[in-house]
């Protein structure tokens, strides 16, 4: 039996279920769970990076997304508390659409 020893989404045991295989898991503590979060952040954002084509790059923002979704609900808070941060801070120093690339900065 292959050994995942990962964070998976919450149907991915039904799924499994349906093909008549067995399988194990077991339920994260909080502070289990947000490591896992997080690995899993950096997992969905290799896959990102290393994406060759329009289609895998936008499924795995996606799956970033619901990431970030379960990382701020542990915090106790929602994506739209997230959203409204990610704004304040748009609006006081700007996004990223302008592409502007900062060389240096003279020191005084």
């Amino acid at each position: 039996m292959p050994k995942y020893n990962k964070l998976v989404r919450d149907r991915i045991p039904e799924i499994i279920n349906k093909t008549g295989k067995s399988y194990q898991t077991r339920t994260l503590t909080n502070e289990e769970y947000i490591i896992k979060l997080q690995e899993k952040g950096f997992e969905e954002l290799k896959e990102f990076v290393d994406a060759k084509d329009k289609d895998s790059s936008l499924e795995e923002l996606a799956d970033l997304l619901e990431i970030i979704h379960a990382l701020a609900e542990v915090q106790g808070s929602s994506i739209e508390e997230v959203e409204k941060i990610r704004a304040k801070k748009a609006e006081e120093r700007g996004g990223f659409k302008e592409k502007i690339y900062l060389i240096e900065v003279e020191d005084d």
